[in-house]
């Protein structure tokens, strides 16, 4: 089954973005295909590469990096969203990239389910 991923939370006052990570990593072990992950609204702040959290607490952004780069993930996040929290590609986190809302129209599209995270 091929799977679209919907995040609009932020990685550090939401469980959201950690039960899409924990939900993602799932998929891929099971051996389903994920065809894109989006970050929407606050969902946009998982990329931010200047996320610092501290050393006893999980690291959601490195997280996020290392799943899409050992999983070949494509990893969007919104351009509007992440432009309105001033976000541009330079504070973008390896693995993510920037694109439209057309991407996750796409994904809705080519996946068999479109699972969202948070409101």
């Amino acid at each position: 089954m091929r799977f679209g991923i919907l995040v609009n939370e932020g990685p550090f006052n939401h469980q959201a973005s950690d039960s899409a990570y924990k939900f993602t990593e799932a998929v891929l072990r099971k051996g389903h295909e994920v065809y894109r992950v989006f970050f929407y609204y606050d969902g946009v702040n998982n990329a931010n590469k200047l996320s610092e959290p501290p050393s006893d607490d999980r690291h959601i952004v490195k997280r996020w990096s290392e799943l899409a780069k050992a999983h070949n993930l494509d990893l969007v996040v919104c351009v509007a969203a992440a432009l309105r929290r001033g976000m541009k590609d330079e504070l973008l986190a390896e693995g993510f990239r920037i694109s439209g809302l057309g991407q996750l129209i796409e994904a809705g599209i080519q996946s068999d389910r479109l699972v969202m995270f948070g409101d």
